[in-house]
């Protein structure tokens, strides 16, 4: 998911800030969200294949390339897992590979290194998690950052500017993103009022609205948000460039919020039944809409806090 990729990143710079060189592997657009990055020292990535016996091959490659850099790289732990799932496990396990993580999902004895979590279930935040493996690793105790540092590639931010000049969007604009995708214990996690919510706030005439549908989302922004710009099919490197124009992003529990707070970004979550203590977004910049107990907020308290 791209929360998690997203959520996990100062894991990532805490072991490399350790000294390990990052060998990433996972799902092929992560890639490009994590672009910004990619082209430091001592950062690579393989997108993940389809087939096992393919994704099988791909980590025993990993494996004899990470031999030939080090000797000693198969005499320890070499694969933090970063997801939960028993996949996770299995599949490196299978590649001769000697991986750690969380004692999870049935995975024990397949993890070369089995922890327990210092918080094993919610309301832990999510990259409280991922910190908290990185710090196992590393062998340290200390706080995760306050802020996510998501780094925007020159090329990506150039088209980013290129496609708002080519729609008349200039920066300052508010973003929507009225999309989400699952749910959280059978309820949806899209706001219902959100549609009426947009037509209120385009009714200020006093920002710009822009929203970037993904794959499947576009009849969700053309129907129920026309007065908003839209822009579908952007690549998520390019996304992380608009997002961090916009003055303020008003979003559902999803990927494109973890996203815009990344980047420094504004960002207010509108929430239902999701746990803001385990999903919100991240950094000190960022605000919830929530009804009590775990209720969606009313559209006055939401415009409240845009006007905040």
């Amino acid at each position: 998911m791209v929360g998690d990729v997203v959520l996990g990143l100062p894991a990532l710079q805490l072991l490399q800030d350790h000294g390990f060189e990052l060998h990433l592997y996972g799902k092929g657009w992560a890639k490009a969200l994590l672009s910004g990055h990619l082209g430091e020292p001592g950062w690579h990535f393989t997108p993940r294949a389809g087939k096992l016996s393919d994704r099988i091959a791909q980590l025993r490659e990993l494996k004899h390339q990470g031999m030939l850099l080090d000797p000693g790289f198969n005499s320890r732990v070499n694969t933090l897992l970063m997801p939960n799932s028993f996949s996770s496990a299995f599949e490196p396990r299978m590649a001769g590979l000697k991986p750690a993580g969380f004692a999870r999902d049935g995975r024990s004895l397949l993890l070369c290194s089995a922890w327990t979590a210092q918080h094993p279930s919610p309301p832990a935040h999510a990259l409280e998690g991922f910190w908290e493996l990185a710090c196992k690793l590393t062998n340290t105790s200390s706080p995760p950052p306050d802020r996510i540092d998501l780094q925007v590639t020159k090329e990506a931010q150039a088209k980013a500017d290129e496609l708002m000049a080519a729609h008349g969007i200039r920066p300052g604009f508010i973003c929507i993103v009225p999309y989400a995708a699952g749910d959280v214990d059978g309820k949806d996690k899209r706001w219902p009022e959100f549609a009426a919510f947009t037509r209120q706030l385009a009714a200020r005439k006093d920002r710009q609205i822009v929203t970037c549908p993904g794959p499947g989302e576009e009849d969700i922004a053309l129907k129920d948000h026309p007065d908003a710009i839209c822009l579908p099919g952007v690549a998520l490197d390019v996304y992380l460039g608009l997002l961090k124009r916009a003055s303020l992003v008003i979003s559902n529990d999803t990927g494109p919020a973890h996203m815009a707070a990344a980047v420094g970004t504004t960002v207010l979550s509108v929430l239902g039944p999701t746990k803001p203590a385990q999903w919100r977004p991240w950094g000190p910049q960022n605000r919830i809409a929530q009804g009590p107990g775990g209720q969606w907020p009313s559209m006055r308290d939401v415009m409240q806090k845009v006007d905040a």
